[in-house]
């Protein structure tokens, strides 16, 4: 009988259930369970449908009873920033705002009125990204006080869950992370900047470290899915789950997780919160065993996702590949990183509208607008591997891309040709990977992180370019 472990990987548009396990010696993945995610408008917001998330774990955890692959362990990542505030009688105060709502426009600036922008990246390290939750708390300060006045216990969507399972309230550390309001060099929630924007610092949890045992199902959710198990803190903020799953045992590499967003750095033992870094948007996101992502958020395929959806779906993403390599001579470029392309109502006038704005062709075709894509995400890609050398002081070899735009081959081509460096593909279920593997080391399948980054190397295909 294989032993299984379970990870529940929840992104913005899908989620699913993927069993890991090993088998002579190679890590085996077989995803059983798989359904959608989308946001939906609630009260004029963007929010998250947290019931029906929560029910699509649970019936995922009903196939596994269903196939007899019952796991030994379980663990939830999720995207970041996004959290539930909760009453006293453990119930959501509110909607559950998502990260492209515009509720936070402003709010930088009211943030700032309180602790100035150099400071603040200084305590937490964090890049500014107007989604961010320190920024979403003071929307709710602003607009609904009153919540933030009732609330007894803030949890990021992977602890919420979690306790739905178990009961059992933790904090876990990466994706608390994401808030900016964690201190990078204390590695715990800075209570003095929590206190100064006036948000309630009794309703955070103590951080807990993946590889922490949450609990097992309460007897009504094992009742319901036919089986207990334990509930495991992976990496909870699904790239620092993705960024475990890099099959590298050097440091000589830069990472892009590759997705919906494109996360793009190296692993540091230290925070590097300089001026420089700041000023280069550069992030210090929690690691597994505090080994910091000192990265960059870069919009990713986002954009080219957004596109596929304005044209029904027509194109696969091959397809779209494809038109944009007959049209790679078209010139112009966008910004990936511009506002414009958070969360427009056609991806397609933005990028138009861009192209427009700055005297540039206008592109018309399938073919142009996916060039444009594709080639100014490569060149954002060989920019920021610049801006990352130029504040380590150091050079990196390679490129590994993980996640599922790992797949990407023209995108991969474009990549090696944009920083010069020879690009190492896969694998592209890294978050599930990584998530499984926070369980396995806390089961002892393997002794260390760069003993289980050399069996994923080993167990899945990865390409070089």
């Amino acid at each position: 009988m294989s032993k299984y472990y379970l990870a529940i990987d929840i992104g913005a548009s899908s989620g699913r259930h993927i069993l890991g396990y090993m088998d002579n010696g190679t890590m085996k993945l077989e995803e059983v369970y798989r359904f959608n995610n989308e946001l939906v408008k609630r009260n004029g917001h963007l929010c998250w449908d947290t019931d029906k998330l929560f029910a699509e774990i649970i019936n995922g955890l009903k196939e596994c009873k269903k196939l007899n692959k019952i796991p030994v362990s379980m663990g939830i990542d999720t995207w970041a920033v996004d959290f539930v505030l909760l009453d006293k009688e453990d119930n959501i105060l509110g909607d559950t705002v998502g990260y492209r709502d515009h509720r936070t426009n402003g709010m930088d600036e009211k943030v700032y009125s309180i602790i100035p922008e150099e400071e603040l990246y200084s305590r937490t390290g964090i890049q500014k990204q107007i989604f961010n939750t320190i920024y979403q708390l003071m929307a709710i300060k602003e607009n609904h006080p009153d919540h933030l006045e009732e609330a007894t216990d803030f949890l990021m969507l992977p602890d919420y869950f979690n306790f739905l399972l178990t009961g059992k309230k933790l904090s876990e550390y990466t994706n608390a992370t994401s808030t900016n309001l964690v201190n990078a060099n204390e590695k715990d929630w800075d209570f003095e900047l929590i206190e100064r924007l006036g948000y309630k610092k009794d309703i955070f949890k103590p951080l807990s470290l993946p590889g922490t045992l949450v609990g097992d199902f309460k007897d009504e959710i094992a009742k319901e899915v036919g089986f207990t198990c334990q509930v495991v803190l992976p990496a909870t903020h699904d790239t620092a789950s993705a960024v475990m799953a890099v099959p590298a045992v050097d440091d000589d590499f830069i990472y892009i997780s590759s997705g919906t967003w494109s996360l793009m750095g190296i692993e540091s033992r230290i925070p590097i919160t300089t001026k420089e870094s700041m000023k280069s948007n550069l992030t210090n996101e929690g690691g597994y065993e505090y080994r910091f992502r000192f990265l960059k958020n870069i919009m990713g395929l986002w954009m080219i996702q957004s596109v596929r959806k304005e044209l029904n779906n027509e194109y696969s993403f091959p397809e779209l590949a494809s038109l944009a390599e007959e049209a790679t001579d078209f010139p112009s470029r966008v910004d990936v990183n511009d506002s414009s392309f958070l969360s427009p109502d056609s991806m397609i006038d933005a990028i138009k509208d861009y192209c427009r704005k700055t005297n540039q062709q206008v592109p018309e075709t399938v073919g142009e607008i996916s060039t444009c894509i594709y080639q100014s995400l490569a060149e954002s890609y060989g920019q920021t591997v610049k801006e990352i050398e130029n504040i380590t002081g150091r050079t990196y070899s390679r490129i590994h891309i993980v996640g599922g735009g790992s797949n990407a081959d023209y995108l991969n081509n474009l990549t090696a040709q944009a920083t010069n460096r020879e690009v190492h593909a896969g694998p592209g279920e890294a978050t599930a990977i990584g998530n499984i593997v926070a369980q396995m080391l806390k089961d002892s399948v393997f002794e260390s992180l760069e003993e289980a980054r050399e069996s994923i190397y080993k167990s899945f295909n990865i390409k070089k370019v």
